[in-house]
């Protein structure tokens, strides 16, 4: 079994990839093959509205047809059980490079008929693991809760599971004296990034263990489904 992480922060080792890298320690545990894939390291695109993956009897019908270096990592999702996307939340959305990816890698399964299908030929839970520097009061202000719920309603709606996790007030510098950030109250954010954070990390280990569960308990199963 192989479960598979998407890093779309651009940072390596602060508080997105901490948590997916405890998401895949939780899939690990019980058997699973794990890999964290670092989306700034990639030279891709986003989808550039080619529509080769909806042309009848295209070659590349139901797939990306673009080639770059986002190609193969597609490629090896495919043989994936478990998928694990993360990370911070700039301007109310999902970085640049993860919405990016997550149009190659989603739009291509989505079929335009009248009561719209899925391509994916199996059931596949999607993670959504999300990091915000803003308090969860502040949610309905800038939408979040919309985001959460468009993202896993279409993952649902393609690979038939979906769930997020988020991790709020996290501890964004290393050193706040060094930044014009006199909002946040460093001693505040310290405290909570020592005694919220690893509850997050918690949550996040028991994600991967779900996961990981739930498919030694669907066996492999492969279904058809519809998009509600």
């Amino acid at each position: 079994m192989k479960v598979i992480a998407i890093n779309g922060s651009p940072r390596k080792k602060w508080n997105t990839a901490t948590l997916l890298e405890k998401a895949l320690e939780g899939a690990a545990s019980e058997g699973a093959e794990t890999e964290i894939i670092h989306l700034y390291d990639l030279n891709f695109k986003g989808c550039t509205s080619c529509f080769a993956c909806k042309l009848k009897d295209g070659k590349s019908y139901g797939k990306c047809a673009m080639n770059d270096e986002l190609t193969p990592v597609l490629e090896k999702l495919k043989d994936a059980d478990a998928v694990i996307l993360g990370s911070p939340i700039y301007f109310g959305n999902s970085t640049g490079e993860m919405r990016s990816f997550m149009e190659r890698y989603i739009f291509p399964y989505l079929v335009f008929s009248a009561k719209p299908q899925t391509l994916y030929p199996r059931n596949t839970p999607i993670g959504y693991i999300y990091t915000l520097g803003v308090k969860e009061e502040y949610f309905d202000m800038f939408g979040f809760h919309k985001v959460i719920e468009l993202n896993e309603g279409v993952a649902t709606g393609i690979f038939g599971y979906s769930e997020s996790l988020y991790s709020t007030d996290i501890y964004m510098f290393d050193d706040y004296s060094k930044y014009v950030a006199d909002r946040f109250d460093p001693e505040e954010k310290a405290k909570r990034r020592e005694e919220v954070f690893p509850l997050d990390c918690e949550k996040a280990f028991e994600m991967g263990v779900r996961f990981v569960n739930r498919q030694k308990a669907l066996g492999g199963q492969k279904e058809k489904r519809w998009l509600l």
